[in-house]
């Protein structure tokens, strides 16, 4: 038997299925928008009639009548009264408009089991630390009333505690570092690991604030700050702990950020700046993020204590004066910058006596960035060698009014290994990844007021400039560009901020005769070759007289000029178009007799010139001069 064939629209019609089915839906939709009126209404009447049945049932059998007579006399006034029906009508269309209007179910006037659970245990974990036997009506008890500690409460969307006002006994000592850290701790265990908890003490009230913190951006990559020269942005922190925004650009977005200021210059309170972090927590990050802001209005000097080319990009950029890894290298530019501090401190000093302003060279920031001095702490050992850190002593002591701010960046685990001016004169301090409550208060002075998460993002840590308080802080993205691990958008970002390649100075270019020569296998010469020796000027001929008193001997045997031709003097002829032969040294000779002084006013004699475009010939000595001749003393000429 013959198989019947499917329908069209099911054997080739799975699009006209699914474009007819879009169809449908959207003609719904489109009566849904508009019938929504009528909708309403025939909702709202659906109310008011159940609402009436329910009234009317309620009510007593024999109220009833009473009911029915009351109901009457209103829909008699109401046909009585002109357009008394049309405005009841309009009345009966509000009211079931009003009661069929959509609306959001209620919440709940008190926490559910689950929340209440949470709470009960919360409260009898903190019995412990808030109760005392000698408190006749204690607040915190076994058992006790929960919701006398915790007036305010809330919960995210998770179950857990999004905000919390704990109220504690006034013989609490929340004034010890150590008694809030325990109840912190306990506070963040109860209330879910894994989120930063900002703790507020109101010791005035007895309350303690409780609140969850929203992660830092770390989408933000560098970028130029809207900031005025001095100041230094170290990265991004919490909205209710600062007073200013910044605007950023994440892609095509553009957001309002707060961040933290760094103020640097002459008028700074912290003018030097020291990070600490784990290996991997962002510290060269961060000198990389301030070196290209700095780069804006001021020079630096880079030392890269690790040796990995963390700073390879900033290498013969404008305002780089020097990227050193080498210990020769960082001792010498740290030379420098002690010499140039105290060059500015002098030139402004001078200025000032003379009541002039300061010469604008002193004028013009100077940076020194060093990431891992301590390692060449250890090199310098090794060497016999000064440390370069007592090379810091000046630019950190006299750097503010001279314009010069130092940045150190180290591992936590070296702090030991600092110099005591590093430890003493940076009073801007940044830790980056994890740390210790101890090594956060030993770094920072104070403890910060969240708690400690042991996984972070790199770039994330803590700030606190001078005394002020404790900010959370990340880092923008500012990685090495020339990574291959690092992404195309964010290299593209730095190399966008880098200044130009230095040119050469004066414009000076390598003529062609000292530019490299082509030798055996494709090398250049390794060794450069020596300048030919510029000819010396022709000295001034001398007289007789003078060239006697001269001690030196007569480089080579020169033709004796007489008042007439020397006798047997022997040419020897060149031949033609052979070489020289080499010269043979002359035999020692006799010393020269003493010659006969001219006679007073008399000239001179004039030389005989060698014949023109002939080689000169080698000459024989001429036989002594007899006593009392009057041969003129001889003139040299220097071959």
């Amino acid at each position: 038997m013959a198989r019947r064939p499917l329908p069209r629209i099911l054997s080739n019609g799975s699009a006209q299925l699914a474009r007819s089915r879009e169809l449908a839906r959207t003609a719904a939709d489109s009566a849904t928008d508009v019938l929504h009126p009528l909708i309403t209404i025939t909702r709202g009447l659906h109310r008011l009639a159940a609402a009436g049945r329910r009234k009317w049932t309620e009510t007593p059998k024999e109220r009833r009548g009473a009911l029915l007579f009351l109901a009457a006399s209103v829909v008699l006034v109401v046909a009585l009264v002109p357009y008394g029906p049309l405005l009841a009508a309009i009345t009966l269309m509000a009211a079931a408009a009003w009661k069929g209007r959509e609306r959001s179910a209620a919440a709940p006037d008190g926490p559910d089991e689950s929340q209440t659970q949470r709470l009960k245990s919360l409260y009898e974990a903190l019995v412990p630390y808030f109760s005392a036997a000698e408190d006749p009506e204690p607040l915190y008890s076994h058992g006790g009333a929960w919701d006398k500690a915790f007036p305010t409460y809330a919960f995210d969307g998770g179950g857990r505690i999004a905000q919390l006002v704990v109220r504690y006994p006034a013989y609490f000592t929340d004034g010890e570092a150590e008694s809030r850290a325990r109840i912190e701790h306990l506070l963040a265990a109860k209330s879910g690991r894994g989120r930063e908890y900002h703790f507020t003490w109101d010791e005035e009230g007895n309350q303690l604030t409780v609140g969850v913190l929203l992660p830092l951006p770390v989408d933000i990559a560098a970028q130029r700050f809207v900031t005025t020269p001095g100041e230094t942005v170290l990265g991004f922190t919490d909205p209710t702990r600062v007073q200013r925004t910044l605007p950023v650009t994440h892609g095509e977005q553009r957001r309002d950020v707060p961040p933290v200021v760094w103020r640097t210059g002459l008028r700074s309170t912290e003018p030097h700046l020291l990070a600490l972090g784990q290996p991997g927590s962002g510290t060269s990050t961060l000198l990389r993020s301030i070196a290209l802001q700095a780069l804006q209005h001021g020079d630096v000097v880079i030392v890269d204590g690790g040796g990995t080319g963390e700073y390879a990009c900033l290498t013969g950029r404008d305002g780089v004066l020097a990227v050193e890894a080498g210990l020769a290298g960082v001792t010498a530019s740290l030379e420098w910058a002690a010499t140039e501090t105290e060059r500015r401190l002098i030139a402004a000093n001078h200025a000032h006596q003379a009541g002039d302003p300061p010469p604008a060279d002193t004028k013009r920031p100077l940076w020194i960035l060093l990431d891992r001095p301590t390692a060449f702490t250890h090199l310098a050992a090794a060497d016999g060698r000064k440390d370069p850190q007592s090379l810091l002593q000046v630019p950190l002591r006299h750097g503010r009014p001279a314009n010069v701010t130092v940045v150190v960046a180290d591992q936590l685990d070296n702090v030991d290994a600092l110099s005591d001016p590093v430890r003493q004169h940076t009073r801007a301090r940044v830790v980056l990844g994890p740390a210790t409550a101890d090594q956060l208060a030993s770094v920072l002075g104070t403890p910060p007021p969240t708690t400690l998460i042991d996984e972070l993002p790199p770039g994330r840590g803590y700030a606190r400039l001078g005394t002020g308080p404790v900010h959370r802080l990340q880092v923008p993205a500012t990685p090495n560009p020339y990574d291959d691990a690092t992404p195309d958008a964010l290299c593209e970002a730095v190399l966008a901020l880098l200044p130009p390649r230095t040119d050469p100075a004066d414009g000076e270019t390598i003529p062609e005769q000292e530019q490299e020569q082509d030798w055996p296998g494709g090398e250049a010469d390794p060794a450069p070759t020596e300048a030919e020796p510029e000819p010396m000027p022709a000295e001034p001929r001398t007289t007789g007289a003078e060239q006697a008193r001269t001690e030196e001997p007569l480089p080579t045997p020169v033709q004796v000029l007489t008042k007439e031709p020397v006798p047997d003097q022997v040419a020897v002829a060149a031949l033609p178009k052979e070489p020289l032969p080499e010269p043979v040294a002359a035999p020692p000779r006799d010393p020269l007799p003493e010659p006969v002084a001219a006679p007073p006013n008399e000239p001179v004699p004039d030389q005989v010139a060698a014949p023109p475009k002939e080689p000169v010939p080698d000459q024989v000595a001429a036989p002594a001069e007899e006593p009392g001749s009057d041969q003129v003393p001889a003139l040299t000429k220097e071959t």
